[in-house]
This record gives C-alpha cells, structure tokens and sequence, in this order.
C-alpha cells in the first residue's frame, strides 16, 4: 500500500506540554517500507515517588510514558521505562511525587451570593468569576470538577468554552442549577424550587434536556425538617435512573437523611450527622459519600474566631454565620469523631470542598485530603478519595483518575513524598490535562 505525503519529510519536535510531532512538507508518495518505524514520539516523566491513585500502590524511582494524543502508554520503572523507550525524551522531576490529577467533587463555580458587591454580578460578571475558579482549579492540580449548582448553563457554557480552546478548563461535569422545596434550602441561591412528584420530574426532564449531567436535589437545611416527602426523594431518584442519570442529594441531618438512603441517591453530600448503621448501609447499597468537611471547619473555626475576638455587628456575613454556630460546632465534631469509623466501613468516599463563604480558601480540597489524614486514614487512602473515587462514581474510571496505561495522562507533580506528607500537595510544581501542561508553578 502506498500513502500520499509530503515528499520532503521534516522530523520535527513541537515542545507543548512535553508532546513531539512528526511534520511534512513537499507531496509524493511513500511505501510501508519506507515509511518511518513509527510516528508517534514519547514522553517520560520521571519521579522519586509516583501514586498511582488506587489507594495502596507508592512506585519508588518511578516513570510515567505519555504518547502524542495525551494518553498514558506505559508505567514502570525509571530505568526500565528508559530501557524499554530510549529514543524519547526524558523530563526528571527528582525528588517529587507523580499523581493523578486531582478531583473535586463538590464545587459550585459560579456561586456569587457571598459577594459583597453581588448587585454587580451581572450575567457576564457571573461568567467571568467562574472562568476564574476555573482557572484556581487547575492551579491546584485540580483537574477535574463536579459543579453540583451554578446559574443556569453556565457550567455547559463554560466547559464548551474549553472545548473550543478559548479557556483553560479543568474537566466539568455538572448538574445545572439543583432543585430544592419553595422556601427550602438555596432558594434565595439559585436553586430551583419545586413541589410535588410530577415538577420534580418535569424540571429534572428541563435539565436534563439543558445539558446537565448530574441532578442535584436539596433536603434539609441547619433544622431537622426534613424539607421534601419521601415520595418526592423516591420520585426524584426514579426519573434519574429511569434515564439512565446519577444524582446527589444535599441532605446532613436526620431524618433527612436516611430519607435520602432510602431513596437511593448515588452520592450523599455532606452527611454530617449520619450515623454508623446508615453508612454500612450506604456502603452495602453503593452509595458514595462526600463530606466536605472542610466547608463545615472553615466556618466553625471563623465563628470561633469571631466570637472570641467580638465583630462588628454591621458585617452581615460573620453575623449571617454566627446565627448558625449551633450547627457547626456540632457538625465539625461529628466530622472528627467519626470519619475514620465510616471511612472503615467502606463506603466509597470522595473530596468535595463546597467553599463558598466570601475571603474563605477556594476550592481547598488540599485541606480536606489533610483532615481526612488528620482524622485517621492514610495519605495514599486519602489520594485515593481524590482521585479513582471519583472517577468511579463519575463513570469515568476508564478515562481518568489512575495512572496506568490506557487512561488519560491527568498528572500533577508535586515537591516531596505526598506518601509520607500528604501537605506535599501544597508544593505543586506542574499540572497535566490530558498530556497537555496546563498550569506551571512559576515559583518552584
């Protein structure tokens, strides 16, 4: 067989993001056997420590080999990668650590309730601010996110954004706007409000429809009332999976709660005051739990702060949290008291950082993989929450979240032994979408 080409061939190297192509120029034609061995170059990322991010393998001295089209071909041995690949380039990080890239799955980008200024969040400002979060993202070797709640399109605009190159975009998947009860919790955030089994379904069909990948349901507020029927959990859960879509539930108090398990939600966010009996029981059920411990920290510890240094009484947001110190002093003990007795039972747990609060730490899942190790579990336990959990439950195991051959290369590098100090993620040095170097950390 004979292929046209270029009739002069030019071996090229295009340096962006550490991939190399082969470029023509000229016409004619070519046989097989004329044809160059192969036209496809490698990269090798070198590591003293490389996670592969299924919870127990820490690989010492160790290599990942990325081809052209952002996809991981090998994983090993540095030597052995060097041996088996040695016409390809070779980048050594020292003494880092390799990991997959990292997943949130609890953000909302494009939250600006807590603005001070919010009367100048326009449609267009909206946009911008969660370009921005976009961007933060990425700059914390956040390389994939679950949006559960933003304006109306604005997350399948912005991922579509990506696509079409106009921004750098960590992976978005996404649940359009939640719904919750009239009067319920968010309402006054965006979050539509329904009532009833049949608006419950018609508004899941309307997002759906729009775009939405995820559907987000909202259940109980800072009060244990529960905020909709059994039958509308059960009816919301049902038209999901009728069409064959997953859904979360916001749902921290009882009996909402077991409501909620009940029902049958894939994921349960917050899940602050489960108990025992109720997560083996999500564990036997396949339901996956993201805590999201930090948000509930964050603002234990800022009321703590107020309180012991006074405020003043004109700022509406410390005011607006310290009305619900009743609830997070709890809620952050139950965090601490029991992660690590649900985390054994296991149930499949995932980080979701949910930070909304004005001045708080964006999207800081780097803090919410520290609690968990503070409360008990391991560092690579812990990476494993941020990383296959996710892509788990995200059905995406196939494309994301390990670093082993076949999937996409979503890589972060980072200072230090991650399997030792889990705050080593802290010391990002290079973040990696699909092979493609999206964020570099100028200072390292």
């Amino acid at each position: 067989m004979k292929i046209c080409i270029e009739s002069v061939i030019v071996k090229m190297w295009t340096k962006k993001g550490g991939r190399a192509r082969w470029l023509f120029c000229g016409h004619g034609e070519m046989s097989d056997e004329e044809c160059p061995e192969r036209l496809v170059f490698l990269m090798i990322y070198c590591g003293k420590h490389l996670i592969t991010g299924d919870g127990k393998t820490h690989l010492m001295d160790a290599a990942v080999v990325v081809d052209e089209s952002g996809n991981i071909q090998d994983v090993g041995n540095r030597d052995e990668m060097a041996g088996k690949y040695p016409e390809d380039e070779v980048k050594d990080y020292g003494d880092a650590t390799l990991l997959p890239g990292l997943c949130d799955m609890h953000v909302h980008f494009g939250y600006y309730y807590s603005q001070p200024d919010q009367y100048n969040f326009d449609d267009y400002m909206i946009a911008y601010y969660a370009q921005e979060q976009a961007k933060t993202a990425l700059s914390l070797g956040i390389t994939t996110v679950r949006d559960l709640s933003s304006p109306h399109n604005l997350c399948k605009q912005l991922r579509l954004a990506g696509e079409k190159g106009y921004v750098k975009v960590p992976r978005i998947i996404h649940s359009d706007a939640g719904m919750c009860m009239t009067g319920g919790h968010g309402h006054d955030d965006g979050i539509e409000e329904v009532d009833g089994e049949w608006e419950i379904r018609k508004e899941i069909r309307k997002q759906l429809r729009d775009g939405a990948d995820w559907v987000k349901i909202l259940t109980s507020g800072r009060t244990s009332t529960p905020e909709f029927t059994q039958e509308e959990l059960n009816a919301a859960v049902d038209e999901s999976h009728r069409v064959g879509v997953k859904c979360a539930v916001h749902a921290g108090l009882q009996p909402a709660l077991q409501m909620s398990i009940d029902a049958g939600f894939d994921t349960i966010e917050h899940g602050t005051f489960l108990t025992y009996e109720q997560v083996k029981q999500m564990a036997a059920n396949g339901q996956a739990w993201v805590p999201t411990m930090t948000a509930y920290t964050v603002l234990y510890e800022f009321c703590k702060e107020k309180l012991e240094a006074g405020f003043d009484k004109g700022d509406r947001i410390a005011a607006k949290a310290l009305k619900d110190m009743a609830f997070f002093e709890p809620a952050y003990h139950a965090y601490k008291d029991n992660f690590k007795k649900f985390y054994d039972t296991g149930v499949t747990v995932c980080t979701g950082s949910d930070m909304v609060l004005y001045e708080a730490p964006p999207l800081p899942i780097n803090r919410e993989l520290e609690l968990m190790v503070e409360y008990g579990i391991t560092p690579i336990q812990a990476i494993e929450t941020a990383t296959s959990n996710p892509a788990k439950v995200l059905g995406l195991e196939d494309v994301m979240g390990q670093l082993k051959p076949g999937l996409k290369a979503d890589m972060i590098v980072v200072k230090g032994n991650v399997a030792e100090d889990i705050k080593a993620v802290n010391h990002l040095v290079d973040v990696y979408m699909g092979g493609e170097l999206v964020y570099t950390n100028q200072e390292k």
